[in-house]
């Protein structure tokens, strides 16, 4: 890779897409915004378009790490002419589609450690504090709670029990490596620089 791309993604798999540059040697440069902002759209939006705007003052290619976390992701990354990796969202990403869709369609609900350090305060900022209702929003979608541990995650147990039982959902524990993560930022990586050239 010759020229450097800078890189602005959500943080969720903030530490896992960085041991993926460090592993590879991949000439990007991140940025991060913050994980809960797919809990608000016009915010989600406005960071996006505002980060990529300051990025492209680098005069170098932009490139951007979400799924289609916004409706009009789409449209905004033609405005900034840049592209994003490929997948429905970071779990998808992570674990690939099938292996997705296969939990997905148990009533999984996917927990990542970022998420689950800050769960409660994230959650009642978004649902607001009624218990009650936060956990029949949750149970109406969901039957059961995943906690994803990658090479890169810390111990979060207590976290993720504790998100669990704050949904009243049983908690499930799964291990994923970083092999298909690898291959989404690898193939958007190449379109970029096919792009530019």
């Amino acid at each position: 890779m010759s020229e450097t791309i800078n890189l602005l993604g959500c943080g969720i798999l903030k530490n896992e897409v960085e041991s993926l540059i460090r592993k590879n040697g991949w000439a990007l440069e991140p940025h991060w915004l913050h994980s809960a902002l797919h809990n608000y759209f016009d915010r989600l939006y406005r960071e996006l378009d505002e980060g990529l705007y300051d990025l492209e003052q680098q005069g170098r290619p932009t490139l951007v790490f979400y799924g289609a976390c916004h409706p009009r992701i789409e449209q905004l990354l033609e405005q900034h002419h840049t592209l994003r990796t490929q997948g429905q969202n970071c779990i998808v990403m992570l674990l690939g589609y099938e292996t997705f869709m296969q939990h997905l369609g148990e009533g999984a609900y996917f927990l990542l450690e970022d998420w689950a350090v800050t769960w409660e305060p994230m959650i009642t900022q978004c649902f607001g504090g009624n218990l009650t209702v936060i956990r029949e929003i949750f149970k109406g979608s969901h039957r059961k709670m995943i906690a994803i541990r990658t090479p890169c995650s810390g111990d979060f147990t207590a976290a993720a029990e504790a998100a669990a039982r704050f949904v009243d959902l049983p908690l499930e524990w799964m291990e994923s490596d970083l092999s298909h993560l690898e291959q989404v930022l690898a193939e958007a990586i190449s379109e970029r620089q096919e792009q530019q050239s």
